[in-house]
């Protein structure tokens, strides 16, 4: 199962809801990782789960080869839109759980916690051997996911407001600052480890109105231990896990978890 379909009613609003991500620091880490874990620079990565293309932007602007893979055709628009048509960058529509590749590539990130919403162990371990199966061998896989700290207290049953301003242009020669608010319900079930989204987003359109979109999005909490072995089995070597993008020990309050791991074939 898939906790997200699509990203329909997000797409447009979704790099405004997140302003505050530092993606050039997050580069900065990845960056890191190349130098401590490969041989050598990667000249093709994949972004998987790439969604508007942010770190994938940011990669091609530091000189890599770069292929996105994103399943919503919403959030792939929103990323081409971004590139200006860059012809080196390329963009495919597919399911993690199902990508194919032309060949092998020697780096894969998968960044904002895009695994979590894979709903069974089962699905996890087949996007992690997929992975395998495209990395150079040794090739390295960069990937975070959301902690049961962060679902259990973090999210839990609660409700958060998002709001930013965005400039509204749909074909107009004038731009305007028009608000945006995201309504967030969170309900979390431990027995399950399923955390349910409900998300109401309001556009203000240029006449002062409102537009409404609706979502639904589900995650799945897994353990340290699930991880760890949904790696084993997919033949990539646990190399580290960090709490930060500045390589600190996960405590038991982490949010976080920032794992690296090797393709071994």
């Amino acid at each position: 199962m898939n906790g997200c379909e699509g990203y329909n009613a997000i797409a447009k609003v979704y790099d405004k809801l997140n302003a505050e991500i530092d993606y050039s620091a997050w580069a900065d880490f990845i960056e890191t990782c190349f130098q401590n874990f490969l041989p050598s620079r990667p000249e093709l990565v994949l972004d998987l789960a790439c969604g508007t293309g942010s770190m994938t932007l940011e990669l091609d602007r530091r000189g890599y080869d770069m292929i996105g893979v994103d399943g919503s055709a919403d959030m792939l628009a929103q990323a081409y839109e971004r590139a200006e048509g860059n012809p080196d960058i390329l963009w495919l529509k597919q399911d993690m759980r199902e990508f194919e590749l032309y060949g092998t590539v020697g780096a894969v990130t998968c960044c904002l916690d895009s695994l979590n919403y894979l709903l069974t162990p089962a699905d996890l371990e087949k996007t992690f051997s997929l992975v395998h199966n495209y990395l150079d061998p040794d090739g390295l896989f960069l990937f975070d996911m959301n902690t049961p700290y962060k679902f259990q207290q973090i999210y839990g049953n609660n409700a958060y407001i998002l709001e930013d301003e965005l400039v509204w242009d749909e074909g107009t020669d004038t731009e305007e600052r028009a608000a945006v608010y995201c309504g967030w319900q969170n309900d979390y079930h431990p027995d399950t480890g399923i955390c349910d989204f409900d998300l109401s987003i309001f556009e203000e359109l240029p006449n002062g109105t409102y537009r409404r979109s609706d979502e639904h999005q589900q995650e799945r909490c897994y353990s340290m231990d699930e991880i760890k072995k949904a790696l084993a089995n997919a033949n990539l070597e646990f190399l580290g896990v960090w709490s930060d993008r500045h390589f600190s020990i996960p405590g038991d309050t982490a949010e976080r978890w920032y794992f690296a791991a090797r393709a071994k074939k």
